[in-house]
């Protein structure tokens, strides 16, 4: 039986910094892949995912969904055999944090008009 070859990718963060390289299975989930982002993420980092679903993964222009695997993301043109592949890492906070925080943020405001009647 062949041994299954691996495919090698680093993540690139906000700041132009890298995560990686790391080698993963082709049958590894994109899932498995932004926890592992979530675990190695730098501490000194301003912004930071506080779980997988805050780490959004492009590759060749294209937002990676969580249930695809590697081997179904990769893009068939441009990459050599062996090559390492990076992966652009995106913090985005889910949506139910980004509508409570917005809520919180657009409290009622009393609306005070000037106008002068003469």
């Amino acid at each position: 039986m062949p041994e299954e070859e691996l495919v090698e990718l680093k993540f690139r963060l906000y700041d132009g910094s890298d995560i990686g390289p790391f080698r993963y299975s082709p049958a590894s989930t994109i899932a498995m892949l932004k926890e592992r982002i979530v675990a190695e993420w730098p501490k000194d980092k301003k912004i930071a995912p506080k779980a997988a679903n805050d780490v959004k993964l492009i590759n060749a222009g294209k937002i990676l969904e969580n249930n695809k695997t590697v081997c179904q993301c990769k893009a068939p043109f441009g990459e050599l055999p062996n090559g390492l592949i990076t992966m652009h890492a995106v913090v985005q906070p889910s949506l139910a944090k980004v509508k409570t925080e917005k809520k919180i943020d657009e409290a009622p405001k009393k609306n005070v008009c000037s106008c002068t009647v003469l």
